[in-house]
């Protein structure tokens, strides 16, 4: 639990997270349409590749192993996030309460009381 205690590894999963799910809108961008779909209502050719037809497989499987990573890193991203929540309670709990000042004591913030008049 040592290496989820760093400080900065939640930053660093959270720009993870976000340059790994535009590389994967990039790339299902790139692929070519199975069905004319989006590509088709906006008059692009529907059937054809820029990357040649073997490009495709290519890209398919890219794709299936990015969105894997993708949520393998949102879920350690989870878990480093509610160990830090946790850890922050944990030592907010034990911290010792101001002692509650007793008649004729110091006042609280360490100011003398008034003099009785």
């Amino acid at each position: 639990m040592a290496l989820l205690a760093v400080w900065w590894l939640s930053h660093v999963l959270n720009l993870l997270v976000v340059l790994i799910g535009l590389f994967l809108m990039l790339i299902v961008l790139i692929q070519r349409g199975k069905g004319g779909g989006l590509a088709g209502a906006f008059g692009g050719a529907g059937g054809s590749s820029a990357f040649g037809s073997r490009a495709a497989d290519a890209f398919v499987k890219i794709t299936l192993y990015l969105a894997a990573v993708w949520v393998l890193v949102i879920m350690i991203h989870v878990k480093v996030v509610k160990y830090d929540i946790s850890e922050q309670q944990t030592v907010n709990q034990f911290e010792v309460p101001a002692a509650p000042a007793e008649k004729g004591g110091a006042a609280p913030g360490g100011q003398l009381p008034a003099p009785p008049s």
